[in-house]
């Protein structure tokens, strides 16, 4: 099944250009918007895998939807702007954004951001999963953030020692993982102690 999107992108030439470039990439447009508000209905109603956005829109923008992506759980979000400020790229962070992309961008740059938003979604679904016994709002979200916080760091750990990709580094702990029955958290402290390894 080809990855499904939603674009939401003000201006119509850039939108349908977006557009023309995913589908002969592979990717299926299941919808493309020049309001934020009419992006968030049809994300909310289509379920896209993906929602690629721009932060200037009108009615409501990309940061304001992206928020609302994230609190419902719906699906990745890549950021496409003409700004890159740090404080906009924190901003976009903040609401959810896996991944972030200035405009004017390359075709070939596009398709390594769209399979890293959904990558380090997936990550977050998972890790989710990892904590959703908890009860507390609070503290299932403070428990996201350290296992996230640990993830990130054995990943970097073996992306710098073992020269693997970060979707091949997630899989190795979420599969690790599921084998010895631990959770990722517990399999990233291990591998950042040297004692959990690809070549062990």
């Amino acid at each position: 099944m080809s990855t499904r999107v939603i674009i939401a992108e003000d201006e119509a030439i850039i939108r349908l250009d977006l557009k023309e470039t995913l589908q002969a990439e592979g990717y299926e447009v299941v919808g493309a918007y020049g309001r934020g508000d009419e992006a968030l209905d049809a994300i909310r109603e289509l379920k896209p895998d993906i929602a690629i956005l721009d932060i200037q829109m009108p009615v409501k923008d990309g940061i304001e939807v992206a928020t609302q992506i994230t609190e419902e759980s719906i699906c990745a979000v890549l950021i496409l702007t003409a700004f890159s400020q740090r404080a906009l790229v924190e901003k976009a962070r903040q609401a959810g954004a896996m991944a972030y992309l200035v405009k004017p961008y390359q075709a070939a740059d596009l398709v390594p951001a769209i399979e890293l938003a959904l990558s380090r979604y997936s990550e977050t679904k998972a890790l989710q999963s990892e904590v959703g016994d908890l009860k507390d709002q609070k503290a299932k979200i403070e428990a996201q953030l350290e296992a996230r916080r640990a993830l990130e760091r054995a990943k970097g750990y073996l992306m710098d020692n073992f020269k693997m990709g970060e979707a091949e580094a997630f899989r190795f702990i979420q599969t690790t993982a599921m084998n010895q029955r631990k959770t990722m958290k517990e399999i990233s402290a291990s591998i950042i102690e040297g004692l959990i390894n690809p070549e062990k």
